[in-house]
């Protein structure tokens, strides 16, 4: 992996392909840019792709910070400029998803399309949230949580294999080697509490909300929103069905079975889906930002 200085530490990304047309993967919690190893062939015949991990996780520095949402977007924005990188198309999935929209609210110049997976299409209700997912959540959310994923690892030995159908033990042991201590684990706990549910926290649920504008009112940069089947939470039929409904120029693809961590479980139909999506817009994108 290449890395890069951005602001008081470094990304660690990947860099394959070297088409005109930069493709940037962001991954969510708690993996990292190895989670698009099979999902990024698909794009690099035509395209350069890349995948950052985000600070404090993957092979990235792990400087003192608190992890947040907005401190997550300040490094993504320092290291986009780092690299150059103008015009792109972004691809997210979970948390990545969201700073891949809020990266494209603030700089709408700079982006061809934006597909994402799995994500935060809008604020959410704890009504929204499974069960089973809102009770572990809500967990997360309290003091219990230390212990959880500080000192029992829970979001890698736990979350990670149960919200996946086909998680390799190399794969698993891939997502566990950044996180040997208890500290180097608080990214993983931060960002459930970052959750946007019932209006909180309030920031996360502004940034959002502004994105979610963005969205509605951006007809000139291509859309695509993927979903599994039977998706729940974030990729439910309903949020889909709603970001069908609100969002402009944008396309929705069913990827098939699979679980919340789906580059995981699906990474062909994600990149064959992705692959197909840019090149049917590439030439509307160009005419859009030029």
């Amino acid at each position: 992996m290449a890395t890069v200085d951005v602001l008081d530490s470094y990304l660690a990304y990947t860099d394959a392909g070297s088409g005109a047309i930069p493709v940037v993967f962001l991954h969510g919690n708690p993996t990292s840019s190895h989670i698009w190893r099979n999902v990024i062939p698909h794009v690099t015949g035509e395209n350069r792709a890349l995948a950052p991990d985000l600070i404090g996780m993957g092979d990235s520095g792990k400087p003192e910070s608190d992890y947040r949402f907005a401190d997550h977007a300040r490094y993504l924005d320092a290291w986009f400029d780092a690299l150059g990188l103008d015009r792109v198309v972004l691809v997210g999935h979970d948390w990545g998803g969201a700073l891949a929209m809020d990266w494209a609210a603030r700089h709408p110049g700079r982006v061809r399309g934006l597909a994402v997976v799995e994500t935060f299409l809008r604020p959410m209700s704890w009504s929204e949230m499974p069960p089973q997912g809102a009770e572990l959540f809500r967990r997360f959310r309290s003091p219990e949580g230390e212990e959880m994923v500080l000192e029992k690892n829970m979001f890698i030995e736990f979350n990670l294999p149960a919200s996946t159908r086909s998680l390799s033990l190399d794969a698993l042991e891939a997502y566990r080697k950044p996180y040997p201590t208890p500290a180097s684990r608080k990214p993983m706990l931060v960002w459930p509490r970052e959750f946007p549910l019932d209006g909180e926290p309030a920031d996360v649920v502004a940034i959002i909300e502004n994105y979610g504008r963005w969205m509605a009112e951006s007809p000139e940069v291509p859309k695509l929103v993927m979903g599994v089947e039977h998706g729940v939470g974030l990729g439910s039929a309903e949020a889909i069905a709603w970001a069908e409904r609100t969002f402009a120029a944008v396309e929705t693809a069913n990827i098939g079975p699979a679980g919340h961590h789906c580059p995981e479980d699906q990474p062909d139909a994600i990149g064959t889906a992705v692959a197909s999506w840019i090149e049917r817009h590439a030439l509307t994108a160009v005419r859009a930002v030029a």
